[in-house]
C-alpha cells in the first residue's frame, strides 16, 4: 500500500467531521462577482469562488505542470467507450447538500440527476450566459431541446428526457455523444457545479445570493462590490493533500501531509480591483495573498525576481501564465483581410514587424513573455518545441512588402497599398496608460516597416461587441488557457462571430482541430497542434503578441499554495500557521 492510500485509509478511520479551525481565516483580494448561481455567472472571479461552494465531478490536478482531471465528487475516472461516445461517470455516495429550507429539514444527497439538471443549465439558452453550442451539439438529443426553447416565450424543458443525458441509477452519470470530443467534455465535467433543482425552484430570482452547494465552504455573507465570506462547510468530507511526483513540488507535500483537510474555517474576500491598493493591503499584511500583475507586482521585485528582503521575511512568490494578448485581423476588411498572396504578405510583415520581446519589457515591466502560439503551457497540446521562438525581423518584414506590392510609399515616406491609396491600419484597444504605451510601441514597430497606424481606444464592453460585430480592423484581446487547450476554437469557421471574431475560414485548419478534438492521446494532440501552429504562422488570421504573467506573492503563515493559472478554487488546500500569523501583527 503506498503512502498516500494509507493516508486516505487514514482519514477514512478518523471519520468525516470537519477539520477546519474556526480561528484560522485567510484574507485574499478579489474582483466584483456577478452571480453565485454557477449557471449564471460569467466572471472569472465568481467561478473562482464559487466553485469552494459547488463541486463539479472532477477538478484539475492541483500540483501537476500539465493538469489533468482528478475525481472531485466521482469516485474515479470516466468510462470511456472505445469510440469515445459513451462517458459514464460513477459518483461517491454520501455527499450532501448544505442545509436549506428547501430540502425539508433532511440531509440531502447528491445524486446523479442533480448532474442531469445542472449541465442542462448550462445548456439553457435563455439564461445570462447563454447556453453552450459546443455541448449542446455534442449530446446526442439534446440539439432539439435548446432550439425548442430559443422560440419566443418558449422555456427549456428540464422534465424532458434526453437521449445522451442520463442518471442510469442513483449514482451513476452516462452522456452518448454524437462524436468523440475530448477537450470540450473534460472542459465540462471540470466546469460544471451541481445544484439542486428544488433549490432553484424555490429560490426563483434569489437564486444568485442562495449558493447551496456541497463544496467545502458555504456563503456566510455578501455585501456586492465591498466584501464576500465564506465559512467552512462542517459535514464536509476530510481530504488529504494531493501527491506528486514532481521533485519540484516535493517540500510542498512533505510540509502538507497528513494534514486533514480543509483547515480553514474562514475566507474574507475584500473587493479590490486596483493593483495598487492590493499591493498596500499585502504590504500592511492585511491580505495573506495579493496576486499582482504588470507593473504592480514591481514594488516587490529587485531585478525581476523577489525582493530579497522579502524572500527573507518568509514571503514567497509564484509567477505563472495569466493570458494570451493577441492582436485579431478582420479577414472580411479590405485592407488586411483576404487570403491572396498580397494581404497574406501584410498579415506576415506586421508580425514580422511587431517586437514582442521589447513589449513585454517596456509595456508589461517585464511582466510578460513574448507568445510562441495560441496555446499557453500547461494546456493539452501546448509545443515546447515553440518555447522561446522569436519573429521579429523588420528586414525580412520590409522584403516581403516590397515584393508583394506594398514598395510604392507616399509624400509621408509611408507604403502605398498595391493599388496606390494610402495604407492605414487601425488598432482598437482598451484605454488606459498601458494601453497608450503599448499603442506607441505599435506605432514605432510599423512605422520602421512603412506602415502608418493609427488607433482606437475604447471601453472593454464596447471591444468585446465591437469584435464579435466585425466592426474592427485589427483589435487586441486576451483570451485565458485551459487545460483542454479548447481556445483554438477561436479560429475554427463553423464558430460563431463572438467565437471566431477574425472571421477565419481554412479548411486545413478545420480538419486539424476536428481531429485534435477526436484525439484522447497527447501525442497526437500534439501532432495536430502543430499542423495548427504552422497554419497560423503562415495566414496570420491572430497575432500571439505576450503571455502575460501574474505573480501570487504569500505571506509565510500561509501553507500548502502553488499558484496555477488553472487550478484557481484552491482554498481547501491551504492551511495556516497562526502563531506567525499573530506574530507578525504584533511587529
Amino acid at each position: 500500500m503506498t503512502r498516500a492510500q494509507l493516508a486516505a485509509l487514514c482519514l477514512t478511520l478518523c471519520g468525516v467531521a470537519s477539520a477546519a479551525d474556526p480561528a484560522k481565516v485567510l484574507r485574499l483580494a478579489t474582483g466584483d462577482l456577478d452571480s453565485l448561481d454557477p449557471h449564471q455567472w460569467q466572471s472569472s472571479t465568481a467561478n473562482d469562488i464559487g466553485f469552494a461552494i459547488f463541486e463539479a465531478l472532477y477538478e484539475w490536478d492541483y500540483l501537476a505542470k500539465v493538469p489533468d482531471l482528478v475525481p472531485r465528487t466521482a469516485a474515479g475516472p470516466p468510462e470511456i467507450s472505445a469510440d469515445g461516445k459513451v462517458w459514464t461517470i460513477r459518483i461517491k455516495p454520501k455527499i450532501h447538500f448544505t442545509d436549506d429550507p428547501a430540502f425539508g429539514g433532511k440531509p440531502r444527497e447528491l445524486v446523479a440527476q442533480d448532474y442531469v439538471y445542472s449541465i442542462k443549465r448550462t445548456l439553457d439558452p435563455n439564461l445570462p450566459r447563454g447556453g453552450s453550442p459546443l455541448m449542446s451539439d455534442l449530446i446526442v438529443g439534446m440539439r432539439a431541446r435548446v432550439d425548442a426553447a430559443r422560440k419566443p416565450g418558449a422555456r427549456l424543458d428540464y422534465d424532458a428526457p434526453v437521449e445522451g443525458l442520463r442518471a442510469l441509477d442513483r449514482h451513476t452519470l452516462q452522456l452518448r455523444l454524437v462524436e468523440a470530443n475530448y477537450p470540450v467534455m473534460r472542459g465540462s465535467l471540470e466546469g460544471t457545479g451541481a445544484v439542486a433543482r428544488e433549490v432553484v425552484e424555490a429560490a426563483g430570482s434569489d437564486i444568485q445570493t442562495r449558493a447551496v452547494g456541497t463544496g467545502p465552504y458555504r456563503l456566510r455573507e455578501w455585501k456586492r462590490g465591498a466584501r464576500l465570506v465564506l465559512t467552512a462547510n462542517p459535514g464536509y468530507r476530510v481530504l488529504a493533500f494531493p501527491e506528486s511526483a514532481d521533485p519540484a513540488n516535493a517540500a510542498l507535500v512533505r510540509a502538507m501531509r497528513g494534514k486533514r483537510l480543509p483547515q480553514i474555517g474562514t475566507i474574507e474576500f475584500s473587493v479590490i480591483e486596483e493593483m495598487q491598493p492590493r499591493l498596500l493591503e499585502f504590504q500592511s499584511g492585511s491580505l495573506d495573498i495579493a496576486t499582482l500583475r504588470g507593473s504592480g507586482a514591481l514594488p516587490l521585485l529587485k531585478a525581476g525576481e523577489l525582493d530579497p528582503t522579502l524572500a527573507a521575511r518568509g514571503i514567497r512568490r509564484d509567477v505563472y501564465p495569466y493570458t494570451t494578448r493577441s492582436v485579431h485581423f478582420n479577414m472580411n476588411d479590405p485592407v488586411v483581410g483576404g487570403m491572396d498572396n498580397a494581404h497574406v504578405a501584410l498579415r506576415r510583415a506586421i508580425a514580422l514587424g511587431f517586437d514582442a520581446a521589447k513589449a513585454s519589457k517596456v509595456v508589461y515591466a517585464g511582466q510578460a513573455a513574448p507568445a510562441s502560439q495560441l496555446l499557453q503551457q500547461g494546456a493539452a497540446g501546448y509545443d515546447p518545441a515553440r518555447e522561446g521562438r522569436t519573429r521579429h525581423d523588420p528586414a525580412a518584414a520590409n522584403a516581403l512588402l516590397d515584393r508583394f506590392g506594398y514598395g510604392k510609399r507616399g509624400a509621408d515616406g509611408m507604403r502605398l497599398a498595391p493599388d496606390g491609396k494610402p495604407l492605414v491600419l487601425t488598432l482598437t484597444t482598451f484605454s488606459g496608460t498601458q494601453w497608450r504605451e503599448l499603442q506607441t510601441l505599435w506605432k514605432q514597430d510599423m512605422a520602421a516597416i512603412g506602415l502608418k497606424m493609427e488607433f482606437r481606444s475604447v471601453p472593454p464592453t464596447d471591444l468585446f461587441r465591437e469584435s464579435a460585430q466585425g466592426k474592427f480592423q485589427l483589435t487586441a484581446l486576451g483570451r485565458g488557457s485551459s487545460p483542454t487547450g479548447l481556445e483554438l476554437i477561436t479560429l475554427h469557421s463553423r464558430q460563431p462571430p463572438d467565437t471566431n471574431v477574425t472571421r477565419f475560414s481554412h479548411d486545413g485548419y478545420d480538419r486539424a482541430l476536428d481531429k485534435f478534438m477526436h484525439t484522447a492521446g497527447e501525442q497526437e494532440r500534439l501532432t495536430t497542434t502543430r499542423a495548427i501552429n504552422d497554419i497560423v504562422d503562415h495566414y496570420v488570421p491572430i497575432l500571439p503578441m505576450v503571455v502575460e504573467m501574474e505573480s501570487a506573492f504569500v505571506q509565510p503563515w500561509v501553507m500548502g499554495f502553488r499558484g496555477s493559472p488553472y487550478v484557481t478554487y484552491y482554498f481547501q488546500y491551504l492551511d495556516l500557521d497562526v502563531d506567525k500569523q499573530k506574530a507578525a501583527r504584533r511587529r
